[in-house]
């Protein structure tokens, strides 16, 4: 069965859940899980209650600096890309976390002992950061931060409704009710409050939005068969990828130019949105005693979002956004409830 709801930070019970390693940048609200056999309780050496107080604090400073951060994604993408094109912003944004993941990866034991296959590194390099990034970006050019957002924070769905003729998983009645009613905030979110009529916006846009999603959900699916060292896995694979994109670059628009607005958009997309954000939020887990309670905080990334892109991009927020982003969010909290596994 999937289930969406965070892992407990480091050293809580067992669960009858394995995690699949967190692609750096992805909300952790859509965590993937495989059900495993359970394993035995670990559990924290008791602490004093002023150490544990300590340690909720800075757990909880971590889990809403992890939040501001992403919540500014969605502006970062719009702003980028007022100034570079699509593949120009990627090949930036995958420049400055290749650099990363390379760092991060070399001082993993990983890097060593479960080095993954080139072959396998340039798969999952093509699915991302290239493909899904660049469909991504593509809708954001296209459309409105406040519908692309949206749209783009239903790929846990879609991996739940993949996961059955992939993985062979069932879905519990629970989660199914859960996707119904994420989908239908999906149809709030587009009819914009119309009912007989069509609103006026890029379709091709929300259909790239849409098929980003399940491009995100069939790397988590493929992930989730490597067995290789997580960290190697990124760092090989944007390496390979970041030449692709290169020559994607020089094949149409050209490189991006050397201007501290390319730095500037690169650093942000290629850190806040694939890679220091992601650690940050790991910190805020190895911390806490209560993922569960922390893990809650990330629903209100996409809502901050929205606060970031009228107050900075100046989009007028459609009374049908909010309605639809909350409809999508109470769809995906359903779903990742206990009982949906």
């Amino acid at each position: 069965m999937l289930n969406f709801l965070p892992l407990k930070g480091g050293g809580q019970e067992g669960v009858k859940c394995a995690r699949i390693p967190l692609s750096p940048g992805r909300h952790p609200s859509q965590q993937v899980w495989i059900a495993t056999p359970p394993v035995p309780e670990l559990g924290l050496p008791d602490a004093p209650p002023s150490e544990d107080a300590g340690r909720e604090r800075r757990a909880l400073l971590a889990a809403l600096a992890a939040v501001a951060l992403w919540s500014s994604v969605a502006t970062g993408f719009k702003l980028g890309l007022e100034v570079l094109e699509p593949v120009q912003l990627l090949f930036a944004g995958c420049l400055v976390s290749t650099c990363v993941f390379v760092v991060r990866a070399g001082m993993s034991p990983g890097w060593r002992t479960a080095r993954p296959s080139l072959a396998a590194a340039a798969l999952f390099g093509i699915a991302n950061p290239f493909v899904y990034y660049l469909v991504l970006f593509e809708a954001y050019d296209r459309l409105p931060a406040q519908i692309a957002q949206p749209l783009n924070y239903t790929w846990a769905i879609t991996l739940a409704l993949l996961a059955v003729p992939v993985l062979g998983q069932r879905l519990a009645r629970r989660t199914l009710i859960g996707i119904v009613v994420s989908y239908a905030g999906v149809v709030v979110l587009l009819s914009r409050g119309r009912i007989t009529a069509l609103p006026e916006i890029d379709w091709l846009g929300v259909a790239l939005a849409l098929a980003s999603t399940i491009v995100w959900a069939g790397y988590w699916l493929a992930q989730a068969r490597s067995r290789s060292d997580p960290a190697a896995l990124m760092a090989l694979s944007f390496a390979i990828a970041l030449p692709l994109i290169g020559l994607a670059c020089w094949a149409g628009p050209g490189l991006p130019p050397l201007t501290w607005r390319t730095a500037l958009f690169g650093g942000w997309i290629g850190l806040v949105e694939m890679g220091v954000t992601f650690l940050v939020w790991q910190r805020a887990l190895a911390l806490t005693r209560s993922a569960a309670r922390i893990g809650q905080l990330i629903f209100l990334s996409p809502f901050a979002s929205l606060v970031l892109i009228w107050a900075v991009l100046g989009e007028t927020i459609h009374p049908a956004t909010i309605a639809g982003l909350a409809i999508i969010v109470a769809g995906l909290a359903v779903a990742g409830r206990p009982g949906a596994t």
